[in-house]
């Protein structure tokens, strides 16, 4: 697996940032997605992350708000075991600056498993990459109030239609 203060791997993530002004910003979404499937894929038959690429692509594209949110509900309680194993590994591979989406998932899905105390260190990090970043801070609020893991869980599953329809038409 590559190291994230590696500069190769660094440029590699990079490549698949999405800027938000894209002439093709539809398709770079798509893109994201499709590649969160994918990843998921390969955690599922047992290989992680060693299509380098596709991991890149997967850190990278989530720097688009609507690839993150994809990624937040695309997980089922049947799935759940292998995007927790994605998540992490990803977080600890996601080069700086591309650390907050990746925490921010590894931190959801940390407070659907009940794991509280987790679910703020992975928001400590998401805020330790970028202070601003705005799911990180939703999410402690939504944190420290007590909801309950399933509530959570049900938003997120509300959710997931209304951004599968944005991103796929």
């Amino acid at each position: 697996m590559p190291s994230s203060f590696e500069s190769a791997w660094q440029d590699e993530v990079h490549a698949f940032w999405v800027s938000s002004d894209s002439e093709e910003i539809q398709e770079l979404q798509r893109d994201g997605a499709t590649a969160v499937i994918d990843l998921a894929g390969e955690y599922r038959e047992g290989r992680g992350a060693e299509d380098r690429e596709l991991a890149a692509r997967v850190i990278g594209r989530l720097s688009d708000i609507q690839v993150r949110d994809f990624a937040l509900g695309s997980h089922a309680d049947e799935s759940a075991d292998y995007y927790w194993v994605m998540w992490r590994d990803l977080l600890r591979i996601a080069p700086r600056g591309f650390v907050a989406p990746v925490a921010c998932l590894f931190a959801a899905m940390a407070y659907e498993r009940g794991e509280g105390a987790l679910a703020h260190k992975g928001l400590d990090r998401a805020l330790g990459d970028d202070d601003q970043y705005s799911l990180a801070h939703l999410l402690r609020r939504v944190f420290t109030a007590g909801w309950p893991p399933q509530s959570f869980s049900a938003m997120r599953a509300q959710l997931h239609p209304k951004v599968v329809a944005a991103i796929f038409g």
